[in-house]
Parts: C-alpha cells; sequence; structure tokens
C-alpha cells in the first residue's frame, strides 16, 4: 500500500486558502473582551471563555468559506489559486461545510445563553453574523460598495468584544467601549490592507474597494493615519481614565505598525511587493490586542502571584 504525498505546491496553496493566521481575528475581541471583565471585577469563567473562543473561531471559518463561495459567484477570484473553491472545485460542497461551521458556532453562542439565562450575547452575535453576510452575501454585497471596513469595525469591535465582556460580567462600561474601538480599527486595518494588491481584479468584477475609490497611493496615506489612530486613541482613552495607565504597554508593538506603514508606502503600486501587507497587519492586530490584554489583566494578576511566593 502507497501513500499518495500531496505536492508541496497544493500544500501552500491550502495553508494560504485556510489562513491560519487570520484567525487572531476571532481570538483576540474574545481575549480583548474577556480581559476587559476580568479588570473589571477579577472574576474569570473559564468554560465560558473557551465556549465562546471555539464558537468565535467556528464562525470565522463560515465567513471565510462562504466568501470564497460568494466571490466565485461573481468571478472576482478568479485568479485567486488559492480559493478554497478553485482548489476543490465542489462551490457546493464548500458551502455545506461552511453553513455546518456557522451552525456549530451558534449552538456555543446558544449553550452561553442557556448557562446565563440571558440573550443578549446570542443577540449580539446573531447581529454580527448578519453584518458579516452582508459583506460578499447576496443580495447585499457591501463589500463590493466599499463598505466593508465599517461593518468589520463594528462586527470585530463592538459587537465581538462587547459580548465577550458581557458574557463574563452581564453588563457593559466605558472600557469595554474603549477597548473595542482600538480592535475594531486594527481588524479593519487587515481588510483594508488585502486590497492593495488586487485593484485590478476588484476593477474587472465591478467591486468598488477603497483602495479601488482612493487609489494606492491615497490609500497608503490613509493607511498611516488609521495605524496611528490605533496609538492616538490609546493615550486617549487612559488620559479620559477609560483604560489604566498600563494599556500604555500596546505601545512595544509599535515597530510592527511602523514596519506595516513603511512596506506599504514603499510598495503600494507593486501588487507582487505589497501583497503580504495583511499578513503585516496581522501581526501589528495579533500583537497589539495580546498587550492590551496583558495590560488588563496584569493589576488582578500581579497581586495573585506575589501571594503565591509570599
Amino acid at each position: 500500500m502507497t501513500t499518495k504525498l500531496i505536492p508541496v505546491e497544493n500544500r501552500k496553496l491550502w495553508l494560504a486558502a485556510i489562513k491560519p493566521p487570520m484567525y487572531s481575528v476571532a481570538v483576540i475581541p474574545i481575549m480583548v473582551g474577556t480581559a476587559a471583565a476580568y479588570n473589571q471585577t477579577g472574576n474569570f469563567e473559564p468554560q465560558i471563555f473557551f465556549t465562546f473562543l471555539s464558537a468565535a473561531i467556528l464562525i470565522i471559518a463560515w465567513l471565510n468559506l462562504s466568501n470564497d463561495v460568494f466571490d466565485a459567484e461573481t468571478g472576482i477570484d478568479i485568479n485567486k489559486a488559492h480559493s478554497v473553491v478553485n482548489l476543490t472545485g465542489n462551490k457546493s460542497l464548500v458551502f455545506w461545510i461552511a453553513n455546518l461551521c456557522l451552525s456549530l458556532g451558534i449552538f456555543g453562542i446558544f449553550a452561553i445563553t442557556w448557562w446565563q439565562q440571558d440573550g443578549t450575547v446570542l443577540g449580539i452575535i446573531l447581529l454580527c453574523c448578519a453584518l458579516g453576510y452582508t459583506y460578499q452575501g447576496p443580495p447585499f454585497r457591501l463589500g463590493y460598495l466599499g463598505l466593508g471596513e465599517f461593518i468589520c469595525f463594528f462586527t470585530f469591535g463592538p459587537g465581538a468584544v462587547s459580548a465577550a465582556y458581557y458574557s463574563q460580567n452581564q453588563n457593559f462600561s466605558s472600557q469595554c467601549l474603549a477597548s473595542s474601538i482600538l480592535i475594531g480599527i486594527s481588524t479593519s486595518i487587515i481588510l483594508f490592507c488585502s486590497h492593495f494588491h488586487q485593484v485590478e481584479d476588484d476593477l474587472a468584477a465591478g467591486k468598488k474597494s477603497p483602495i479601488v475609490r482612493l487609489g494606492t497611493l491615497k490609500g497608503s496615506q490613509v493607511l498611516n493615519w488609521l495605524t496611528a489612530s490605533i496609538f492616538i486613541l490609546t493615550v486617549i482613552f487612559i488620559a479620559l481614565n477609560y483604560l489604566p495607565w498600563g494599556s500604555g504597554l500596546i505601545f512595544i508593538s509599535f515597530p510592527l505598525a511602523y514596519q506595516l506603514m513603511n512596506h506599504v508606502n514603499q510598495y503600494h503600486n507593486r501588487p507582487d511587493k505589497v501583497s503580504n501587507c495583511k499578513f503585516l497587519a496581522v501581526n501589528l492586530h495579533f500583537w497589539s490586542g495580546l498587550l492590551l490584554s496583558l495590560a488588563l489583566v496584569l493589576p488582578h494578576l500581579i497581586p495573585l502571584i506575589q501571594s503565591q511566593f509570599a
């Protein structure tokens, strides 16, 4: 009996299609929302956290797979070798796998609702899923009108972060809102960066992405302001006491922000060079979110650690 090995090129395409780094957009909002709740109360519900995290990953899988299906219908992905639909050649199968992921994800949120006897989290997540569908799903396809970044901001910022926060302590706060704005911006930057290298394909498919509307040069300038706003708003939120002083830890991620801005400023009109900028944006999103989470939990963790060694 022999084992048929998958060619290296195919493995690379599948890895690009699955997009493992992109799942940080599921992990970080849940982590930050939970950390903000812990900062406020000192309580942590691990069962709810890990259930929510698993559900969020499944919902992101649905979003990625269904977007591939919807893009296949418009023909915008005709040159995209790492589209799951193009790799499998079976749009229907990908669509039903996507729906299975969504169903399992929503089931996890139902479980949280049942445990807490409170439908708030379920309502927020259903709204986020509905917004996510409008991004590429017919008949809306709002992403083709250049509205994807706004949808992304509300879905992964105030939506997901607030839901994670509420799932831990059943209320909302200014700290929750401030944290969600920072995560919403950093997530939207990822989507914004994904357009720089595909202007021709977007134009051919009639997709008016922000970069199609602005051009790559102005787009790079807007990216500079969006990226800088994460750090400017952090200072403002600290000054207003919406975030603790320790949130300044987020500035450790500034070299990643500079790397992203510098790279796009240099290669904004070079699709072959700028195509990896979305992964630079993922790095910024992940590390800035992780540092913010760490800053939020440290005020409670440090005394606990000290008591263990006292």
